[in-house]
């Protein structure tokens, strides 16, 4: 009831008037999405990781798997040949955006869709100058609070859209970049294991008048594709495809806040944007706010 009440005094008052918005109790306006670690990344690389090397001790010689000829060919390797591919701006941008992965604010569409509404629900009824009141819980969200600026600085909504879609471009395709950098890595380190899985049957056949010397050899030749295997299935083509995610994530919602502030620039009322926001939504995380 609330809700609608306000609505419908947002639709009577005109623009500048000096009204007062009555957001509902449960105003999620002032609500900050804080930063926090992706457990999802951490948990899965350790269950990962502990479900091998539990398999490792179950053997009872875990220490077998342990081979600096073997790592070095693979890890270094890799990474080596990886970078051949690409420059190193490439590879630095690649290792501050999987590090920003790990540690992020979770993106709650619902709450970041009410946010939008009450902000629309505030610019119809008082103006766009009223926004700057209620910026300091949203900092974290440094895309919305250019728009609102650009808004309060006169910018048409075409204007807005344009500008921030470029944004929205440049950052989808810098996680895709870093994306096709790890794409690339699982793609090598197999075959960097293949190449130290050679060398070590090559150092087994030139040794094998000297038994002492064909079990190493033999270890370096088998365990370099355990590594290049590891490497690439639980390593590198993961991080991969969470990064592509969270591209998709963060568009999606950098979209909304577009929308969101074209709508404002229209003074179009706040249900219709409800509905926008929703085509945008995926279905599991579609809203209801003013019914």
């Amino acid at each position: 009831m609330a809700k609608e009440k306000s609505a419908s005094q947002a639709d009577s008052a005109p623009e500048g008037a000096d009204v007062q918005v009555k957001l509902p109790q449960a105003s999620v306006l002032r609500t900050v999405q804080k930063r926090k670690a992706d457990l999802s990344i951490i948990i899965g690389l350790l269950l990962a990781i502990g479900l091998i090397v539990a398999a490792l001790f179950m053997g009872g010689t875990p220490e077998a798997f342990l081979d600096a000829r073997a790592l070095l060919i693979v890890l270094f390797g890799t990474l080596a040949v990886t970078a051949v591919s690409f420059n190193g701006e490439n590879f630095k941008t690649a290792f501050t955006v999987i590090g920003r992965a790990m540690v992020r604010h979770e993106i709650n569409f619902e709450l970041s869709s009410k946010q939008l509404l009450e902000l629309a629900l505030i610019a119809r009824a008082k103006g766009y100058l009223e926004l700057q009141k209620y910026e300091a819980p949203l900092r974290h969200n440094r895309f919305l609070l250019q728009g609102t600026q650009m808004l309060r600085d006169g910018s048409t909504g075409e204007e807005i859209a344009r500008m921030l879609g470029r944004e929205i471009d440049a950052q989808t395709s810098m996680y895709y970049k870093s994306a096709s950098i790890l794409r690339r890595a699982a793609e090598v380190a197999p075959a960097m294991g293949l190449i130290g899985t050679l060398i070590g049957l090559v150092q087994m056949l030139a040794l094998l008048d000297d038994p002492a010397s064909i079990g190493p050899s033999m270890a370096v030749a088998l365990l370099t594709t355990f590594y290049g295997a590891f490497l690439s299935t639980v390593v590198f083509a993961p991080l991969a495809a969470k990064l592509e995610h969270n591209a998709q994530s963060e568009a999606t919602e950098k979209r909304l806040v577009i929308n969101a502030l074209m709508s404002m620039s229209r003074k179009e009322n706040p249900r219709r944007l409800e509905m926008i926001l929703n085509s945008i939504l995926p279905p599991q995380n579609r809203i209801r706010y003013f019914d």
